[in-house]
């Protein structure tokens, strides 16, 4: 078995810190990490189609189905067929709808803050600079692969 590298250290401690922030917020306020950014998501880009929400969260289509059915049953959310299209639907916030939103997104950045208690501007600007820089050579090695 090979030693550890300090790649292997540094992507493992990416992908974990990754994995568990995703989940701490959902569990900070006691809601499914999918049913955070659907509203988040409708909060932002408005009435959207369950195929959008799909792509955009990364589930399935019946579980976009059943987490809209869930806002809907709670008032928070409508649905309607796409005058367009109907072989889509479209979810959008009630006005409760939006208000729960909101207060996701403001107990959101308060938390976020929190996270970053004793980390620097400096600090947080060194790791964007390093989380840019992998991310172009992602894009570089893609297109050299090709």
């Amino acid at each position: 078995m090979r030693e550890e590298t300090s790649e292997d250290r540094f992507f493992r401690e990416l992908g974990g810190t990754w994995a568990e922030l995703r989940q701490a917020f959902a569990r900070h306020v006691g809601m499914n990490a999918h049913r955070v950014q659907l509203l988040v998501r409708l909060r932002r880009e408005g009435e959207t189609s369950h195929s959008d929400l799909r792509r955009a969260i990364g589930i399935d289509g019946a579980s976009v189905t059943r987490l809209v059915k869930e806002l809907e049953a709670e008032g928070l959310a409508g649905r309607r067929l796409d005058p367009a299209d109907n072989r889509y639907t479209l979810a959008a916030l009630t006005p409760a709808g939006e208000q729960v939103a909101a207060d996701l997104e403001r107990s959101h950045q308060e938390y976020q803050e929190r996270l970053l208690d004793g980390v620097s501007a400096q600090e947080q600007e060194v790791v964007l600079r390093v989380l840019r820089r992998v991310r172009a050579n992602v894009t570089e090695q893609e297109n050299h692969g090709r």
